[in-house]
């Protein structure tokens, strides 16, 4: 019989503020599964690893899950991984029809993406005349998922917002080229993914600086907006963040908790219901079951009325929302 494991408090803080309860060899193995820079073995033969960690292997392994959420500095630039453009449709392809007939199109919309720096330093939503949402991806891109990804968009002349990583960017530049190119908007998720609210403010503005040089590299797009991994940034941060750059903080309205994997239809119908006017929705092209959610979710709230913007074309809206609605002041004033 193994020595029973007392649970470190640091692993424990870790994975409370991902949402996760710690309870034991399982519940890590649950945690590495999720975290998008390691491969894992199947969950049967995880669960048959869980039960024969002695007390060293599985505080190590607690120690890797805990990496997921502060990934180490690069110690050199990668090399760019080739992957060809997916750029073909099938009208036959489940992604692209949903309810046996051709999938509703998004109208084409000509919005200003320009706003003002005074209209704010944080939203998770964006009070607007109308009903227009953003739909947001986080964490890519990704080589199989973000391609797929960008063929359900083009089919229904959606464009979103791309919250990326900029060392994913370095390994898949093309795929962050052709998501530019097809008129979505790029935002500025940090180099490395790291919790930025643990950080120092040198550290934070390099992890921007970063990923703005990736992007830039890449693509040569610009970035109008931030969003923070995990939701981490100070109020003092956000500041400093948005005097430096002129980046918002942006986080959201709705989140599917498409990370935990629930299924295709709750996450789905998470974003479906949670949606309304100005609204911010999140989600993560990293996880093929989010992509696999995308047609329904996209479909029904088309028919439900919504129009998708990009971010800034929410924020510009707000802008000038504000200004159509100045009340005059009285004639005898």
């Amino acid at each position: 019989m193994h020595a029973r494991v007392q649970h470190q408090p640091q692993h424990h803080a870790i994975a409370r503020k991902q949402g996760v309860t710690p309870q034991g060899p399982q519940t890590i193995f649950s945690q590495l599964k999720y975290c998008r820079f390691m491969e894992l073995p199947s969950e049967a033969n995880a669960q048959s690893s869980s039960s024969q960690l002695t007390r060293r292997g599985f505080i190590a392994l607690a120690a890797s899950a805990a990496s997921c959420t502060a990934a180490p500095p690069l110690s050199s630039k990668p090399t760019p991984r080739r992957v060809p453009p997916n750029t073909s449709w099938s009208g036959t392809s489940p992604d692209a029809y949903q309810n046996g007939g051709p999938a509703p199109r998004n109208p084409d919309l000509a919005l200003n993406s320009n706003f003002s720096r005074s209209a704010g330093v944080t939203f998770t939503r964006v009070p607007v005349n109308g009903k227009y949402i953003a739909l947001t991806f986080d964490d890519g891109p990704h080589p199989s998922n973000t391609p797929r990804l960008l063929n359900i968009l083009r089919q229904r002349n959606v464009k979103a917002t791309f919250y990326v990583v900029g060392r994913s960017v370095n390994l898949y530049p093309q795929i962050l080229r052709q998501t530019a190119e097809e008129g979505h908007e790029i935002g500025n998720h940090t180099q490395t993914h790291r919790l930025l609210s643990k950080l120092s403010d040198s550290e934070v503005l390099n992890e921007l600086r970063r990923c703005r040089e990736s992007v830039a590299q890449a693509s040569g797009a610009t970035m109008r907006t931030m969003r923070p991994p995990y939701g981490g940034l100070l109020p003092r941060q956000r500041e400093m963040v948005h005097a430096e750059f002129g980046y918002p903080t942006i986080l959201w309205s709705v989140d599917p908790l498409d990370w935990k994997r629930p299924g295709i239809g709750v996450v789905s119908s998470r974003l479906i219901n949670g949606a309304s006017d100005g609204g911010i929705l999140l989600a993560h092209d990293i996880h093929a079951p989010t992509i696999d959610a995308m047609p329904a979710t996209i479909d029904s709230l088309l028919r439900r009325g919504f129009k998708f913007v990009t971010v800034s074309q929410l924020i510009a809206m707000k802008t000038e929302a504000s200004a159509a609605h100045v009340t005059p002041a009285p004639a005898n004033s």
